[in-house]
C-alpha cells in the first residue's frame, strides 16, 4: 500500500478528484494549505499600499491507495493538475505500513 500526497493549484482540485473518482479511488482527504517554492511569490496592491505575498495558496491531497492502483493515480494526477506553468505542484509517495478502519476494525487492504 501507498499514501500519496499531492501538493497542487486550488482550481485544479475538482479535475483532480473527478479523475480519481473515475479510476477507482474511493476516498481522499483535502486540506487548504500554503506553500513557498519557485513561484516566489507575487508582489499585490491593498490599499495603495504595495507588499508581498511569499505564501500562495494550494490544496493538499492525501490518499492512501493499494500498490496496483498507485501507478494511475500518479499519472492521473499528473496529467490532471497540469497546467504548464511554474506552481502547478508535487506528488509524493510513501509506503503505508498498516491501516485499520475504526469502525469495522478492517486492515490493510480490507480498510482502504
Amino acid at each position: 500500500m501507498k499514501f500519496v500526497i499531492a501538493i497542487i493549484k486550488p482550481f485544479k482540485l475538482d479535475e483532480v478528484r473527478e479523475a480519481l473518482t473515475e479510476l477507482g479511488v474511493q476516498g481522499l482527504t483535502v486540506t487548504e494549505v500554503k506553500g513557498f517554492g519557485r513561484q516566489k511569490g507575487h508582489t499585490e496592491i491593498y490599499r495603495g499600499a504595495e507588499y508581498e505575498v511569499s505564501f500562495l495558496p494550494k490544496v493538499k491531497i492525501e490518499v492512501a491507495l493499494p500498490d496496483e492502483l498507485t501507478d494511475r493515480a500518479l499519472e492521473t494526477i499528473q496529467r490532471t493538475a497540469r497546467t504548464d506553468k511554474i506552481g502547478d505542484g508535487k506528488v509524493f509517495v510513501f509506503d503505508l505500513e498498516q491501516v485499520v478502519r475504526i469502525r469495522t476494525g478492517e486492515t490493510n487492504a480490507e480498510a482502504l
